[in-house]
């Protein structure tokens, strides 16, 4: 079900909200590689800040999934109800493996080093496979949300050079995101979420490749999945 709204024109408000997405990628990267954020929250040690500040980290992105889809349905003057509960859907599954993971990877460092017992065993499948699993799904549903979001709805305005370049500017944040996960990492699922949220944007992009929100998409997975590519063949 699609139904009108009041157009908006501009594109500061999105090259705005996808910096503020690079930005988040780099925090995210400060806080799992810095020793800085290692201690405990609190006395009881519940926690620790590397934990906490995914949490919150995860929600900010969230919520600039959210902002890009209004921006992109007031630009074009329609929203879809479908999509706003695929959305719904996407951000609780994505939220919730913040929770499982967290959580669980917290205890998994800490107490359960190996997996000889039962509890080791169960906390090491939430932390290693449950919650990856729920995180592919939100993750898959919030990037297909605010494409989907722009093909219902193309933009009739034509991008200038200097949209697409700083289109292009924040996509290397993301590229080099998926480069670090993917990389020098054990790959697994991972690999083929990234490269189905790829494929979905190229060919987008190929349908109408006026959208900048496409470019944005197809620079950033496809060159993240090609560095990766070239990487493991080197090393």
């Amino acid at each position: 079900m699609i139904s009108e709204t009041t157009p908006a024109r501009g594109w500061a408000r999105l090259h705005v909200l996808l910096s503020v997405q690079s930005l988040l990628i780099v925090l995210v990267s400060v806080n799992r590689l810095s020793s800085l954020t290692t201690g405990y929250v609190a006395s009881n040690q519940f926690l620790r800040w590397v934990d906490l500040n995914n949490m919150v980290l995860g929600l900010l992105a969230v919520l600039v999934y959210y902002l890009l889809v209004q921006y992109l349905e007031r630009r074009s003057g329609r929203t879809s109800v479908a999509l706003g509960v695929a959305f719904v859907v996407g951000a609780y599954l994505y939220a919730a493996s913040y929770g499982s993971h967290e959580v669980t990877n917290y205890l998994h460092v800490r107490f359960c080093p190996d997996t000889a017992s039962d509890l080791c065993r169960i906390v090491a499948y939430n932390d290693d496979e449950f919650s990856h699993l729920l995180f592919f799904a939100g993750f898959i549903l919030l990037n297909v949300v605010v494409m989907a979001t722009q093909a219902i709805s193309p933009d009739p305005d034509r991008p200038r050079v200097a949209d697409t370049v700083l289109a292009v500017v924040n996509a290397l944040f993301v590229a080099a995101g998926v480069v670090a996960n993917l990389a020098f990492e054990e790959i697994g699922l991972d690999l083929y979420v990234v490269a189905a949220v790829a494929v979905f944007a190229v060919v987008l992009l190929w349908r109408q490749p006026r959208q900048l929100i496409f470019r944005y998409y197809a620079v950033a997975f496809v060159l993240g999945l090609v560095v990766t590519g070239v990487i493991k063949a080197l090393r």
